[in-house]
């Protein structure tokens, strides 16, 4: 994954309209995320922990190059300017990347401990996740979440593997709650639950059926907390006609883990790695 990078708060084939990075994570370039726009002859300031990360962390100079991204306007390469202490300005060039679309592929998941949590969102971000929500469930052991260390996580995640988006994470919602405002939260998304006491032999046969109803169908995957969804929980998941359960095999796997293998399940059947 390259040097690696201070968090901060703001901190297939390729084609001009790809989310994908045109190299593999680790290359090298400088990449930050920023909320500005970007555009021909603008010029960006970044925050003060991003100006230490490219002065102090990564000893860069004036003149020398930096790309930039915001989600709205592609990438753009630009230079360092106005270098001081512990300021600096950046001026855009050229337009590296056009904008893409993400795959619409949501994750919710129960939180786990502080170092898995912040391997599930990095994780997350690289399978092409568009929505990253924390549910809490019955048996969810872990308190508060901090919010800004998920958006950080995510953003350095799609800094350093060169994508064009950083996905929405929104707040810590107690799964019921989600569940019950399902229809004005995700109108038309089906939810892939990731079920341990699934039929096992049934995944590939139920991602078929799926798949047959269209690859525009948008889904979310939910994933369990340590020790599993309660009865009640499993009860109210199953009774619903917008969730489809999915088995991950005969493996039991830590949540974090259960997450990255379903996401690149989905996205191997009915995302963008199906083309």
């Amino acid at each position: 994954m390259g040097k690696k990078r201070h968090l901060h708060p703001e901190g297939g084939q390729i084609d001009e309209t790809s989310e994908q990075a045109p190299d593999h994570c680790g290359t090298g370039k400088v990449r930050l995320f920023v909320e500005a726009d970007l555009g021909v002859g603008l010029g960006v300031i970044p925050s003060p922990d991003q100006c230490h990360y490219l002065l102090n962390v990564m000893r860069l100079k004036e003149g020398d190059s930096i790309r930039l991204f915001n989600g709205r306007d592609g990438e753009w390469v630009g230079q360092l300017a106005e270098v001081r202490k512990k300021t600096c300005l950046v001026a855009l060039q050229d337009q590296s990347r056009a904008q893409g679309s993400l795959p619409d592929i949501w994750l919710l998941f129960a939180p786990v401990k502080r170092a898995r949590l912040d391997f599930m969102v990095q994780k997350a971000v690289e399978m092409g996740a568009s929505r990253i929500m924390p549910v809490m469930t019955q048996r969810t052991n872990v308190g508060r979440l901090k919010e800004e260390r998920l958006r950080a996580n995510a953003i350095e995640a799609a800094e350093q593997c060169g994508l064009l988006s950083v996905p929405d994470i929104t707040p810590p919602t107690h799964l019921s709650r989600v569940l019950d405002q399902w229809g004005e939260i995700a109108p038309g998304r089906h939810i892939l639950f990731c079920d341990e006491a699934a039929p096992e032999g049934e995944l590939l046969e139920t991602l078929s059926r799926l798949r047959e109803r269209g690859k525009q169908q948008p889904f979310a995957v939910l994933i369990g907390p340590e020790g599993g969804f309660s009865p009640h929980e499993r009860t109210q998941l199953l009774s619903r006609e917008d969730t489809v359960a999915l088995s991950l095999g005969a493996r039991i796997m830590r949540a974090d883990t259960a997450a990255v293998a379903a996401l690149a399940i989905v996205q191997l059947h009915l995302g963008d790695w199906s083309a």
